[in-house]
């Protein structure tokens, strides 16, 4: 699955447009012209911020194989995209094949340029006072687990489907040695159950009721106890199957200190059955049954926040967790499956729908992105033996949460005294996250 390298992370909230890296740039290449500078500050023409651009030494980089000439490869051992002048035939194919504007055509000297990162230890990093360049390595885990097995498969999703991608890893993680439970609900729905007699997961599968998963995997724990036999035992129900109707099984799995590891998949409402809303839908949000019209604004309470319900259960391991945030992710895998050995361990995983929320397919990961730059969602974890909260994530300037409510369909309808209560519910939230921590 290829390698994660060192690279230059660009923080767009965090620019002030200064334009220090600029000379900088130029200063480390020994040139004066600043439009031969390998990064650029460019100011958003809808937002009030800027965004330096620069290349970002892609993984799978799009200029490499669009270029005639070869003069573009990607060095194996650093992960930066070399550029041969021997080989370029100036024909600026690169420029047009690079999404975010890394590859540059130079007036002065009549070819294109791109940043090196000036051999490991890049000028433009060293000189931006409010830290929006970073020079780092992020995805130290996709070199530690990107070879892992993929157990499961889906054969049956929407477009964009987020419980799809959020399956695959928490599987894959956890690993081959684990007894699966999924009640009814879109996870069975994708195919992780199968159809006569077949699945596309490579575990056993047990579909309980939605009533029961937690009560079901305890006694299966248990007889695996018994026998002498260390199995992970894996519940991936949605919030119906968690924080409502499944809720009285997991409590008291929880209260006893069942060994197992439970994922709530929260879409926020029962979306394989129609988007009904369930105790996790937000206030304010169009289901099915919580309409919008001449009289209805959609739902009228705030969610059920099931996470730190769940802290006081006391559970070995409790944590919010979202795939776009895949670093974070798995480092929480990683303490469940442990903690797992001692008790229940219980993530919240977000997982926006694109059907039942009314968002573009191509929007997954951007929408959890926002809900927990907005503070929507924070990301943090709680370890029992440590008595409190910790975040493992906290946005430097969290954006209203207007950005994150205007990018949801579901939220379309809401006028401002309704955006200002969900935005009140969100900053009491994270005073009381801070409080616990």
């Amino acid at each position: 699955m290829g390698k994660a390298y060192k690279t230059i992370a660009v923080i767009p909230g965090l620019c002030d447009g200064c334009g220090d890296c600029v000379p900088a740039c130029l200063q480390a290449k020994g040139i004066n012209d600043p439009i031969q500078s390998r990064i650029k500050p460019i100011k958003d023409l809808k937002e009030s911020f800027f965004a330096p651009t620069i290349c970002l030494q892609c993984g799978d980089p799009s200029c490499v194989p669009a270029c005639p000439g070869k003069a573009l490869t990607k060095d194996p051992e650093t992960g930066v995209i070399e550029w041969n002048k021997d080989n370029c035939v100036n024909c600026l194919l690169c420029t047009l094949a690079c999404p975010y504007g890394g590859v540059l055509y130079d007036p002065v000297e009549g070819h294109v340029i791109k940043c090196d990162q000036c051999g490991g230890d890049p000028a433009c990093v060293k000189v931006c006072k409010p830290k929006a360049l970073l020079h780092k390595q992020e995805s130290e885990i996709f070199n530690r687990v990107g070879e892992l097995e993929d157990l499961f498969v889906a054969n049956s999703c929407c477009q964009g489907c987020n419980t799809e991608i959020l399956i695959r890893h928490v599987v894959r993680r956890v690993g081959p040695n684990t007894v699966l439970a999924t009640p009814p609900g879109c996870v069975p729905g994708t195919g992780a159950v199968g159809v006569n007699g077949l699945t596309t997961t490579k575990i056993p599968v047990f579909h309980p009721l939605l009533t029961n998963t937690a009560s079901m995997l305890a006694g299966i724990r248990r007889y695996y106890n018994r026998i002498g036999r260390d199995v992970t035992m894996l519940a991936l129900a949605g919030d119906g199957g968690a924080a409502d109707v499944g809720f009285q099984s997991l409590s008291g799995a929880a209260e006893r200190g069942e060994q197992m590891i439970f994922v709530c998949i929260d879409n926020e409402g029962y979306m394989n059955t129609g988007t009904q809303r369930s105790g996790t839908t937000p206030f304010g949000s169009w289901t099915s049954t919580t309409p919008v019209g001449d009289q209805l604004r959609g739902k009228t309470s705030d969610q059920k926040y099931m996470p730190l319900i769940m802290v006081m259960h006391r559970c070995e391991y409790v944590a919010t967790a979202a795939v776009a945030y895949l670093d974070d992710f798995y480092k929480k895998l990683d303490h469940a499956i442990e903690s797992s050995k001692k008790g229940m361990a219980y993530l919240h995983v977000f997982s926006p729908c694109v059907s039942g929320w009314r968002f573009d397919t191509s929007m997954t990961i951007e929408v959890q992105r926002m809900a927990v730059e907005t503070n929507y969602f924070p990301l943090w974890e709680f370890e029992k033996d440590k008595r409190k909260i910790r975040f493992t994530y906290e946005p430097t300037h969290p954006f209203p949460i207007e950005r994150y409510l205007s990018m949801v369909g579901k939220f379309r309808h809401l006028n401002q005294e309704e955006i200002a209560h969900i935005q009140k519910s969100t900053d009491e939230k994270m005073e009381l996250l801070k409080s616990l921590s």
